[in-house]
């Protein structure tokens, strides 16, 4: 699935539309446009559907099924089962470990840096 950002920033490079030229489109800034096309941008679906449209293209949204065998169900069901405080010890202990790991990155990084 792509992202917000990209699906702003190819439509408006499709359309050999600078920044500028899509945020006058829009009625709106540069820097707006630059904001939807940063990673992590999460704009409205009416926010989006109007840069690509100002783009010439238009956005069409599909609802579908997972394809079969990307979603291993038996761990979806056996979490269900989890209590809130059993889902909670995992994640501590799981945050625990991410520490550990980027620890050990850091120090690794800091032998060969």
């Amino acid at each position: 699935m792509k992202s917000a950002a990209s699906i702003v920033r190819e439509a408006r490079r499709a359309a050999g539309l600078t920044q500028a030229e899509l945020a006058r489109r829009m009625g709106t800034t540069q820097s707006a446009v630059a904001r939807l096309e940063r990673e992590g941008a999460n704009p409205r679906l009416a926010t989006l559907r109007e840069a690509v449209r100002a783009t010439g293209r238009y956005l069409d949204v599909v609802v579908d099924d997972y394809p079969p065998g990307s979603i291993d169900e038996t761990l979806t069901a056996r979490y269900v089962r989890v209590t809130p405080a059993e889902r909670l010890r995992s994640f501590v202990g799981a945050r625990g470990s991410i520490r550990e790991l980027a620890r050990a990155a850091d120090r690794s990084r800091e032998r060969t840096g």
